[in-house]
């Protein structure tokens, strides 16, 4: 675990950098005053945490520090503590339920978020657990994620569901499961498309994706994941917001955190939607990919080392 804590650490460190330049421009009096927490609230806004938590920090500072003389270390360590319990409950692992055999998780998002990869990455760790995966290539506009997907499939040893190019989604999607069922696979990963220019097209997509497997089984798909880009900042709001008006989003994985400066965004995510977060990303082996660490998280996003987690 610490190999990849080392990795998160340098992936937030643009993120830990432009939040604690922002807590010392507003420390530069040392006392705790009005301007100060102005500041410091314009400083966690820049950082990608939001209006919501800024606001929080900020009452929670005034109800207990203000007034008084205090150094960014003290800061960085309130703010590691007021930040946790915000993600905390946020924090719960992908975990198949055994009595669903297969496990459905129809994974959503936008092209470019790394969907394809996660997919492949989940697959993975999954076998090494001795899990049996089935993998349905249902993006079957983009001949690249139908490829991306097979290679995984390859690397991962699991088998992969692929149809023609163009083919109907819902139609494929259909197969895979009914081929899980038949190969009593623990778990079936869809890969679906994220076309965003047109969404009606995408909503009418996914829905009947939904739709056609529950001819098959009531309660699919199991998990609904949503992938999402952390340096695409406040801009993984609107991504949430538009994904829950198509399907019932039942949780997040949030991707490539080692090259952003807008971690933040998870605080944001986590005090918005307060949807789950299943596990982040810092690069692209299967084991970059672990489950969400709120402690170690709020720690590094703000260079608080005592309250990381060994």
């Amino acid at each position: 675990m610490s190999g990849f804590l080392g990795r998160l650490r340098a992936g937030l460190a643009r993120s830990t950098q432009k939040l604690t330049a922002g807590i010392g421009a507003a420390l530069t009096r040392r006392k705790l005053d009005d301007a100060a927490l102005a500041e410091l609230e314009d400083a966690l806004i820049s950082a990608d945490l939001g209006p919501a938590v800024a606001a929080d920090v900020v009452a929670n500072l005034r109800r207990t520090r203000f007034g008084r003389d205090v150094t960014e270390p003290e800061i960085r360590a309130a703010l590691a503590d007021i930040i946790t319990p915000i993600l905390a409950p946020v924090a719960k692992p992908l975990e198949p339920e055994p009595a669903n055999r297969p496990h459905v998780v129809l994974m959503v998002g936008v092209n470019g978020t790394g969907k394809t990869t996660t997919i492949g990455k989940l697959a993975q760790l999954w076998r090494a657990e001795g899990k049996t995966v089935l993998m349905a290539a249902a993006d079957t506009f983009r001949a690249a994620a139908v490829e991306q997907l097979q290679v995984w499939g390859q690397r991962t040893g699991c088998e992969v569901v692929a149809g023609a190019a163009g083919a109907d989604p819902a139609g494929l999607a259909y197969a895979a499961l009914e081929r899980a069922r038949n190969e009593n696979a623990d778990l079936l990963l869809i890969d679906t498309a994220g076309r965003l220019h047109n969404k009606t097209a995408l909503m009418e997509e996914l829905a009947k994706i939904v739709r056609v497997i529950r001819k098959l089984d009531p309660e699919a798909p199991h998990d609904i994941v949503l992938v999402l880009d952390a340096t695409t900042g406040q801009n993984a709001i609107a991504q949430v917001e538009i994904f829950r008006a198509m399907v019932n989003v039942t949780g997040l994985i949030v991707t490539k955190l080692d090259g952003s400066a807008r971690g933040g965004i998870v605080v944001a995510l986590a005090k918005k939607f307060g949807l789950p977060v299943h596990a982040v990303g810092v690069g692209e082996q299967a084991d970059d990919l672990r489950p969400f660490d709120p402690a170690a998280f709020a720690a590094d996003l703000v260079d608080a080392p005592e309250h990381r987690e060994a």
